[in-house]
């Protein structure tokens, strides 16, 4: 479901843009139906009123909660059903953040990816990314909304955009704390900055050579690392928000001196921040994350070069909850593949 069908049912109701906005407001942070200065039964007009269990009702059943996973760093994994049966990822983060996902499994094919293994599924409809964020209030807080669970979000770009401006605005999410996050893709950066919500970028560089780029990540767009470098630059300076570099780290492929002196290269003096993320590993696939003495040198190796570097973990390392593997565990993860060709 999209927001837009949400909309239509509410004019069909009678519903001026400001009963819209209340209502999406309402479902979106899980508010009393009291909230701010209207009362339903003064405010709404009557048909709305008399349909608003029955859409909320609706709203709810878009994503429900399977299973969760505490993990010992004070996150939680969650495993979400949605209204036709498939299921994904949402990731509590500590200090109020949330990671949610945009497509039911992934066409980009990241060799070190669980997700990325079983293909593209399906896409993940607006309405259903936000209703990751309003079942995740249920349990707490969420102030900052991350797009890096499963799927590409610029595979999904028109409903990917449409749960931004919805979060950015009636969600009462700060336009910054909309990170979208993208191995990179020209479309993305044509499109991100037109909206009324601009959120912040994360690009998924991973290694600076165009030839292992194109190993790790296969059905990604073909782009340069120096050119994803520069392009994500020109964002920043449109928005005044530093760009999140990501880069699994994987002992022996991405983790040389010669890779260090290629990020130095490119990100040295940028509005950037570098977040390594040591790899989480993943059975049955033939990589392993480098010792926890090296990763730490690597962060500080750069950060003494001029790249703002943070050393981050992947949640949930404990429960072996790993982008994709709560899914991959769950009997009901099967379903039709749709492929995408690189673009």
């Amino acid at each position: 479901m999209r927001i837009e069908h949400i909309r239509d049912r509410l004019r069909a109701c009678g519903a001026k843009p400001g009963h819209e906005h209340w209502v999406l407001q309402l479902w979106s942070q899980q508010l009393a139906s009291d909230h701010g200065r209207h009362r339903p039964e003064d405010y709404l007009p009557l048909a709305v009123r008399e349909d608003l269990p029955a859409l909320l009702a609706d709203l709810a059943g878009l994503a429900t909660l399977r299973t969760a996973h505490p993990a010992e760093d004070g996150s939680e994994r969650l495993l979400v059903a949605l209204g036709d049966g498939q299921s994904v990822e949402s990731v509590l983060l500590p200090r109020d953040g949330l990671c949610v996902s945009t497509q039911v499994g992934c066409a980009v094919g990241c060799v070190f990816c669980m997700t990325g293994r079983e293909g593209l599924i399906r896409q993940v409809g607006s309405a259903e990314i936000v209703a990751q964020v309003a079942l995740a209030r249920t349990r707490r807080a969420v102030r900052k909304v991350v797009f890096m669970g499963m799927g590409e979000p610029a595979h999904n770009l028109d409903n990917v955009l449409e749960a931004i401006e919805l979060l950015g605005t009636a969600g009462g999410i700060g336009h910054k704390n909309l990170v979208f996050s993208t191995v990179g893709d020209r479309r993305v950066f044509e499109r991100l900055g037109q909206g009324v919500v601009k959120p912040a970028l994360a690009l998924s560089l991973h290694t600076t050579r165009a030839d292992l780029r194109a190993e790790l990540l296969p059905r990604a767009p073909r782009i340069d690392p120096a050119e994803l470098v520069e392009l994500g630059d020109r964002y920043s300076r449109e928005t005044g928000y530093p760009i999140q570099y990501q880069w699994t780290l994987i002992e022996g492929i991405n983790d040389s001196e010669d890779e260090l002196d290629g990020i130095v290269r490119l990100l040295a003096g940028k509005y950037a921040v570098m977040n390594m993320i040591p790899y989480n590993t993943v059975p049955d696939l033939p990589f392993r994350r480098p010792a926890v003495e090296r990763a730490a040198e690597i962060a500080r190796s750069l950060h003494r070069r001029g790249v703002l570097t943070k050393l981050r973990q992947s949640a949930g390392q404990d429960i072996d909850g790993g982008c994709g593997q709560l899914r991959a565990r769950d009997s009901g993860s099967a379903g039709r593949r749709i492929p995408i060709v690189a673009v």
